[in-house]
């Protein structure tokens, strides 16, 4: 008997005893399976493991490739807390039925069915709609949830399936029209919840994949990642969402010996990272352009080390909440530590480390200003902030001088960080 949490499905109708809930989990895999976005999915898991099944609403993995298929397994079958079934998405090509079995099947619970369709090559197969045409003309069936990769047309975006496809799924369950309760979809990173053809059309992408802009009404700064959770009341098939919360996995943190070795290794990373920028500074004054180059490349790669180790162990607030939680820091450092440290530089005569921390307090000092105004997130007006490269001095870029206020170093080597803007 195979006990994997994860399913191979090897029949087109499978009847399934005692489950009354599913959550849906969208795109977990497709931008790579890195720890910093396989922690959402984590997160995902834990909270459809309250549900009595899981389905994943496509791109499981960035590619299809058995190595990757085998790490999300991996990772599914030691986090899943239920039985999890996949659809499979644009991205879930090559081995992908090897791994998970048909892609086209219906899940038959004792008051609602699923009936998962594969639509990956923005097509819906002729065995697949035929199988939605026999699952809907059973009389034990009642309500039904359709779930597919790409979305049908809607009134949100354009990324979807052609009307004409669209048209091919309408024909299939037409007769039976009053039975299709949902229409569920992944592909977009982010949700929105239309109603096509006067049936409610779900769209989840937010189960690890960064949610991005998908249009000028569905903003990433508006969107959590997310799961779906379908559940009976009284009969009725209905739907919530919730939102996972930014810490939303925490089992690693939790092993006391494991935590302090991750925050050692998250400082030999960063502490990595920095020698090479440093290196790479030196090597371009030099006009070694290629060598410094290839050390901030490298530094580039330490940073993400640094992050993936550091995602195990963050424990971030709400992210509209975040900027302000950054203040206090700020403002300790620039009001006691450092003219503590400074004032103690200056009594054991060390200049120089009296200096840095002079021109540091006075950047913190601005770090915490700025931070201030942008707590409202979206009310932050400040388009361009510049950093002095010598000192570190910010100044927002409507305020520039000549020189920096701090050490005098001249304006045409500010660094500047500029809003970009979303393309339409």
């Amino acid at each position: 008997m195979d006990n994997r949490k994860m399913v191979k499905v090897s029949a087109p109708i499978i009847r399934l005893a005692g489950v009354h809930s599913v959550g849906v989990i969208g795109d977990p895999g497709c931008e790579g399976l890195g720890t910093y976005n396989m922690k959402v999915f984590a997160g995902a898991l834990e909270e459809t493991a309250r549900d009595d099944i899981t389905l994943i609403a496509g791109d499981l993995v960035p590619a299809g490739t058995r190595h990757h298929y085998q790490n999300i397994r991996e990772i599914t079958e030691i986090l899943a807390g239920n039985a999890v079934y996949s659809l499979r998405g644009n991205h879930d090509t090559g081995a992908y039925t090897d791994y998970f079995g048909l892609k086209n099947y219906a899940l038959l619970a004792e008051r609602f069915t699923i009936v998962v369709l594969d639509n990956a090559l923005r097509t819906f197969e002729d065995e697949g709609l035929a199988l939605l045409s026999q699952v809907l003309a059973m009389d034990e069936v009642k309500q039904v949830i359709i779930a597919f990769h790409i979305p049908v047309p809607n009134h949100f975006i354009l990324n979807c399936v052609s009307e004409d496809e669209f048209s091919r799924l309408r024909t299939a369950y037409e007769p039976w029209k009053e039975k299709v309760k949902y229409l569920l979809c992944g592909h977009v990173h982010s949700r929105f919840v239309d109603t096509v053809d006067d049936i409610p059309l779900i769209c989840t992408g937010g189960g690890g994949a960064m949610i991005e802009d998908v249009s000028k009404d569905i903003r990433a700064c508006s969107v959590e990642h997310h799961v779906v959770h379908f559940y009976e009341d009284h009969d009725l098939l209905k739907y919530r969402i919730s939102d996972l919360a930014e810490d939303c996995y925490g089992r690693e943190r939790d092993d006391a010996v494991l935590r302090e070795r991750l925050k050692e290794t998250v400082e030999a990373e960063l502490m990595a990272h920095f020698r090479y920028l440093m290196f790479a500074d030196r090597a371009k004054r030099r006009g070694l352009d290629r060598i410094a180059s290839l050390f901030r490349a490298l530094a580039a790669s330490e940073y993400y080390h640094a992050r993936n180790f550091y995602s195990v162990l963050d424990q971030p607030a709400p992210f509209m909440e975040s900027a302000k939680t950054y203040v206090p820091g700020e403002d300790f450092e620039y009001r006691h530590l450092y003219p503590m440290l400074a004032e103690y530089a200056k009594e054991h005569q060390y200049p120089l480390a009296e200096q840095a921390y002079i021109s540091a307090a006075a950047a913190e000092k601005e770090h915490a200003s700025l931070l201030r105004e942008a707590s409202g997130l979206e009310s932050f007006s400040t388009e361009t902030v510049c950093v002095c490269p010598i000192c570190g001095y910010v100044m927002p870029g409507d305020s520039v001088p000549e020189r920096c206020p701090v050490c005098g170093g001249p304006s045409r080597q500010f660094e500047q960080f500029q809003e970009k803007q979303m393309h339409p």
